[in-house]
């Protein structure tokens, strides 16, 4: 049910963000802050940091509305990835599911969009810093950048225009767009059913499930509560986003140590591991910071483009509504966890000014450190769980803390790669049989 807690999390922010919108002012225009908080009382700063921190210390219940719509974005985005991680490794990607993908994958970037543009509305010096540094990625796109610079953020940064057009797009726009694109992945699923996997009555043209009423309807009811409650219990116990400390944005300035939320730290991160290379292309210089956000767009197309290429790849082509045991496919548990690797190291070099204040070590020496792990470690991890999956693939009985490490490299012998390894006496399974398993309490494999 990890797309019902993504679903009920932007409920959650819908209500939170009707709340704040009543008390946020969308405008870069100086003022002076009059409130309960006292070492800016009396201090010039934006219309919009000022709201902010009113909200946050002069309007009853403002800071755990401000607190729990932050908290749901980040529960937002969670279920969102770890919903995909799942659709990813069981291949519920596969046709006629890579429509709806393709939607998904959308959901999550425009998710992510959103959020970004939501936290930096409060034009503290944290959010602006990042605001500057997405500024300066946009500006670095050869021929059309200064142009689309100008025109996302009105002007050049940082522009009168840019809190307002935000807020737009934030309150009205990406809101809209989430909506159309929750209900057409909804319509989608309700066309053509949940997946599932295999098991006694499971077959690819069934769908094996709990009625609607009551029991589901019961357990998707209280799944809002749990999701709505700790929500609420985050935003009124566990400090998020504390403006006040980072002050009113200035051009001048800049935060350190400074980290971006997580689920945008790790294109932080590719931006602090590149190297400075400039170059010219048809008599255009490319800033520094072009590859880095090249990166990024080459990450989401490989998302896009990852059902269609499987399927080119494995020659499987045909519609498929039983899900896979992530062992029966190898090469994809590799890519994904040479892929989850990279994402863990690249959100650790988002902070590493922080790590290297913690371990009290220069941070060019933390930079150094990370570029090596991010060339090297993704590759050791994935071809890892390339050889783990084939090793429990070729022993559908076992468990992964079962294999021995023989058993790993058993599975990399000719014999085995068609099936169970030659080595223990079994006929190996051929290559276009179709073999389910299932396991019954007291029963054992089947």
């Amino acid at each position: 049910m990890l797309g019902e807690i993504a679903l009920y999390a932007f409920a959650v922010l819908v209500l939170t963000g009707v709340f704040l919108t009543f008390f946020f002012v969308p405008s870069s225009a100086e003022t002076i802050y009059r409130g309960n908080y006292s070492p800016l009382d009396g201090e010039p700063v934006s219309a919009a940091f000022a709201s902010a921190v009113a909200l946050s210390f002069d309007v009853p219940a403002g800071l755990l509305m401000r607190q729990t719509h932050h908290w749901a974005a980040l529960i937002f985005v969670a279920a969102i990835a770890a919903h995909l991680l799942r659709v990813f490794f069981t291949g519920a990607f596969r046709r006629p599911r890579d429509v709806n993908w393709l939607v998904g994958v959308t959901l999550l970037a425009l998710v992510l969009l959103t959020s970004f543009v939501g936290y930096s509305m409060s034009d503290d010096l944290l959010s602006g810093t990042g605001l500057r540094i997405a500024y300066s990625v946009v500006e670095s796109v050869p021929v059309v950048g200064v142009w689309l610079a100008f025109l996302l953020f009105g002007g050049e940064f940082p522009s009168d225009l840019m809190v307002p057009r935000f807020f737009v797009a934030h309150v009205l726009l990406f809101p809209a767009a989430l909506v159309a694109l929750i209900s057409l992945h909804m319509a989608i699923l309700v066309r053509q059913r949940h997946t599932q996997f295999p098991g006694p009555g499971h077959t690819e043209h069934n769908v094996v499930g709990s009625r609607l009423w009551p029991g589901y309807a019961a357990r998707t009811m209280a799944l809002f509560g749990y999701v709505a409650g700790t929500a609420l219990t985050l935003g009124g116990l566990v400090q998020i986003n504390p403006i006040w400390l980072y002050g009113p944005y200035d051009p001048a300035q800049v935060t350190t140590p400074a980290a971006a939320d997580w689920y945008l730290a790790w294109a932080d991160g590719i931006l602090r591991l590149s190297p400075p290379l400039e170059f010219r292309m048809f008599g255009y210089l490319v800033p520094s910071q072009f590859l880095p956000g090249l990166v990024l767009a080459v990450a989401l197309l490989g998302l896009y483009a990852w059902p269609f290429l499987e399927a080119r790849l494995t020659r499987d082509r045909g519609p498929r509504h039983l899900l896979d045991r992530p062992r029966d496919h190898p090469m994809r548990v590799g890519v994904g966890v040479a892929a989850l690797t990279a994402f863990v190291v690249l959100t650790a070099a988002g902070s590493n000014d922080v790590i290297a204040f913690l371990l009290e070590v220069p941070v060019t020496s933390v930079t150094s450190a990370l570029q090596a792990l991010v060339l090297t470690l993704p590759w050791v991890t994935g071809a890892t769980a390339y050889w783990v999956a084939r090793a429990l693939r070729d022993r559908p009985g076992s468990s992964l803390g079962s294999l021995s490490l023989s058993d790993v490299r058993s599975s990399a012998r000719p014999a085995s790669r068609s099936g169970i390894p030659a080595a223990r006496g079994e006929a190996p399974v051929a290559s276009d049989a179709a073999v389910e398993l299932w396991q019954r309490a007291g029963e054992g494999w089947r």
